[in-house]
């Protein structure tokens, strides 16, 4: 555990119960007592307490009250710990907030967000900040001489607290949070519970590189405390992550939303069109050197502006204890792996390209997308007909994917590459029906040799991808269609590029 030189421990009795409450930061104000949950303010060398807090919600995050870690901070390396948290909630999710004390003495954050994890500073704004609905979603803006792109502009409010606090926003009592991002990766946080607001600066990380000491063991909810009755047949659902806010019925596919408890009335709606999903929930697959379990499956239409044609694209959900959600996107041009992209990516003065993390990126298509078929668990609302305005870009040499996806309250850009789809068989131990994975990424005259070398074996390779494309061609124009080896459900299967992510409600809030 990481102790600050600097600082000497305050400990004193909670006016509530009498036991000890221990204050490690000069710059903690509040602090909850583990005991009876009271709040306890500190003035000074006395304590008041002012009301009680309500229990924390156990989100099974692999991190927990003093776990600590490595930061590298200002060029070097300090330890941290962890003393308290914040649990957060807005229409967009919920996130938390975790108040760590450095080795100097200072403090910092770092946010959770359904597996995400960004590390932040205190920073001066330079500037009086504008009322919170002056930031429009889309708009550009500097702090500080930095420009940012307002990410989320969201009303939220305090769930539960732990620990010590640097702040503590009135419980239950809403307030704006402001995200701003940068094409360099940065992040910035407007928190409006305080006069003037708290503004926050960092960048995302992630729990291995932080090389986190005292984690959690588990982070899966018990199955029994979260087991409920399908609202449509009445059939037995359970849920394993804590995280989920919507997921489907095992037995007659209805998607529920969750997201406001199983205790009342739960929303549903009927999927009476199935779509077979090609790699199985709760699938196994080892990519880009750790284990990923298939949790969730969407499949997605889209249609271009002044286009009656559309298309259809798969996105599994990903999810790693550590590394926490990604998407294995399967589109007509190929597979990806991608992930929510911390930073907001430079877009040209004509919309038609793209700079982030100093690479560049060209827009390939724009083109309303909806949702239309799910299964499994995902950690925000899924709806049948959700629509969301979607942009794909790609880069140098076709194998970087960059995507924007935007409604009236967030915009979420996603980034990541392509992924061979004979790797994604193998990946999830499918090799024997890696030739469903194959898709218009294959390069089958690629080892064909030179231009000036083409022999008889070319000529045959030719005339069998020719005989493939109308065959495909011909059963395009058919009607007969098995759900239970393809969508069917598009009118066409183009390539689209993917939506990268799929999600515009899962919070990428601190």
């Amino acid at each position: 555990m990481a102790e600050p030189s600097t600082q000497r421990h305050y400990r004193a009795p909670c006016p509530g119960c009498g036991a000890p409450v221990e204050f490690r930061s000069a710059q903690s104000t509040h602090a909850v007592c583990p005991y009876c949950q009271s709040t306890v303010v500190r003035s000074g060398e006395v304590l008041s307490r002012v009301g009680k807090m309500a229990e924390v919600f156990d989100d099974h995050s692999p991190l927990q009250l003093m776990a600590s870690g490595r930061a590298v901070l200002d060029g070097r390396e300090q330890p941290f710990t962890l003393i308290g948290r914040l649990q957060y909630k807005a229409d967009t999710g919920t996130w938390t907030e975790w108040n760590a004390i450095l080795e100097d003495g200072t403090t910092a954050t770092l946010g959770e967000d359904n597996g995400g994890y960004v590390f932040t500073r205190p920073a001066g704004p330079g500037r009086e900040l504008p009322a919170p609905e002056r930031f429009r979603v889309g708009a550009t803006t500097a702090i500080n001489g930095t420009p940012y792109s307002v990410a989320a502009n969201v009303q939220a409010h305090l769930l539960s607290a732990q620990g010590e606090l640097p702040k503590l926003p009135p419980l239950g009592q809403p307030f704006a949070v402001v995200e701003l991002r940068s094409e360099q990766g940065e992040v910035l946080s407007i928190d409006y519970s305080q006069s003037p607001p708290r503004v926050e600066r960092g960048r995302a990380v992630r729990l291995e590189d932080l090389r986190m000491q005292g984690l959690r063991k588990e982070s899966v909810k018990e199955e029994k405390a979260r087991q409920f009755s399908c609202p449509h047949c009445g059939a037995p659902v359970q849920v394993a992550l804590d995280t989920t806010k919507s997921l489907t019925c095992p037995s007659c596919a209805s998607l529920i939303d969750i997201s406001g408890g199983i205790g009342g009335e739960l929303r549903h709606a009927v999927q009476d069109e199935p779509v077979q999903p090609l790699i199985p929930l709760g699938s196994t697959g080892r990519l880009e050197g750790v284990d990923w379990q298939v949790v969730g499956f969407q499949h997605r239409m889209g249609q271009e502006p002044d286009d009656d044609e559309t298309f259809g694209w798969d996105e599994y959900l990903l999810y790693h204890r550590q590394r926490g959600f990604a998407f294995l996107v399967d589109a007509s041009d190929g597979w990806s792996l991608v992930r929510p992209a911390t930073g907001a990516p430079k877009l040209s003065a004509n919309g038609q390209s793209a700079t982030y993390l100093q690479s560049t990126y060209r827009l390939d298509y724009q083109y309303r997308a909806e949702t239309t078929y799910a299964q499994g668990e995902f950690y925000w609302p899924v709806a049948r007909g959700q629509v969301t305005q979607n942009r794909d870009f790609s880069g140098a040499g076709g194998k970087g994917r960059l995507s924007m996806e935007q409604t009236p309250r967030e915009i979420t850009w996603s980034v990541g590459s392509l992924v061979d789809s004979a790797l994604v068989a193998q990946a999830f131990k499918l090799e024997g029906r890696k030739d469903l994975f194959k898709r218009d990424d294959a390069a089958p005259l690629a080892s064909a040799g030179t231009v000036g070398s083409v022999g008889c074996g070319t000529v045959v390779l030719v005339a069998l991808v020719l005989i493939v494309l109308l065959l495909l061609f011909s059963r395009g124009c058919s009607s007969s269609c098995d759900p239970q080896r393809e969508n069917c459900t598009s009118s066409s299967y183009r390539s689209s590029g993917g939506s990268f992510g799929g999600w515009s409600s899962g919070g990428g809030h601190k």
